[in-house]
């Protein structure tokens, strides 16, 4: 039979490599905040005659907008992301561009205060936090028939938490080569990885309790590797249906759900690994007080009189 919780620390081994890069990474680089999350302005402007990209930045840099973030999203159309504008400011800056560039109309605008900006931070900083408490109660309650519940509870949010940073960290990789920004889309994204790393590890944790019930062994390892490999390709075939579906939805709706299609992609391999491989994993650490081997101390063997 296949040993997957006998190669548990390997397991462990590749988890914290991917989180090593991502606590490196958020802390060398960051999240770039948009609008919805830093204060500014954001206008969308489209011009009767082509005007190309670097004459367009240029001309910001020369109207004190140098620090300006321009987005070419079609023939003449541009979007702008600037500093707070008062309207004195946004028609000014218009007047500037029709007298470069000819006749220009205006699709959209929006300003956001930075009090604005940090109660919506905030907010999002709640909302993931909240979930993860409630799901800790939840598994808790759950498992509350199986001895130590609140282990499996603990185990479940760790391994959540570990979805969670992962896909952070990369993101925030990816959008320092990318040029990606953290927006309500991102938001939505990582609420969805909750949603789907909960259901994946409750249904592996699901047949580790009713293994154990049925008594397949008395040895609580044996029961949680029998259930990793009856799990597997259950795990596999959801994980890879829902790829495709967001390859799908990249290649054909593109740009304005980007944010929410890599955050689920990134999320939804880092939970398929550890709802199978971790979690369960972790609860055998647990059960036979090996935490000693993560900094490579060995567990005592037992003096026999």
């Amino acid at each position: 039979m296949l040993d997957i919780v006998g190669k548990r620390f390997w397991y462990f081994l590749i988890s914290g490599v991917f989180i090593l890069i991502a606590v490196v990474s958020l802390a060398v680089f960051g999240l770039k905040p948009s609008i919805e999350f830093s204060s500014g302005s954001i206008i969308s402007l489209a011009f009767e005659t082509p005007v190309e990209y670097d004459q367009f930045q240029q001309k910001m840099n020369d109207l004190g907008y140098s620090n300006a973030i321009v987005q070419r999203t079609g023939s003449g159309q541009f979007l702008v992301r600037t500093e707070v504008l008062t309207d004195a400011q946004k028609t000014q800056l218009e007047t500037d561009l029709t007298a470069a560039f000819g006749t220009l109309s205006e699709s959209s605008f929006n300003s956001v205060s930075p009090m604005i900006a940090s109660e919506t931070a905030r907010n999002a900083g709640i909302a993931v936090a909240v979930a993860m408490v409630g799901m800790l109660l939840y598994v808790t309650y759950a498992f509350r028939k199986m001895p130590s519940p609140f282990r499996w509870g603990t185990c479940f949010v760790i391994a959540l938490f570990h979805d969670i940073l992962v896909t952070v960290g990369l993101f925030s990789l990816f959008g320092k080569m990318f040029g990606w920004e953290m927006n309500l889309m991102f938001i939505t994204g990582i609420l969805a990885i909750v949603g789907v790393s909960l259901d994946n590890t409750i249904v592996v944790f699901d047949r580790m309790r009713e293994n154990q019930r049925m008594g397949v062994s008395p040895n609580f390892e044996a029961v949680v590797n029998r259930s990793q490999i009856e799990t597997l390709g259950r795990s596999m075939n959801t994980s890879i249906t829902i790829l495709i579906t967001c390859l799908a939805l990249l290649l054909f709706v593109g740009g304005s759900i980007q944010n929410f299609v890599v955050v689920l992609m990134i999320g939804l391999i880092a939970g398929t690994f550890d709802s199978v491989f971790v979690a369960p994993g972790l609860l055998v650490v647990w059960d036979k007080n090996e935490w000693g081997r993560f900094i490579g101390r060995k567990k005592a063997t037992p003096v026999k009189a």
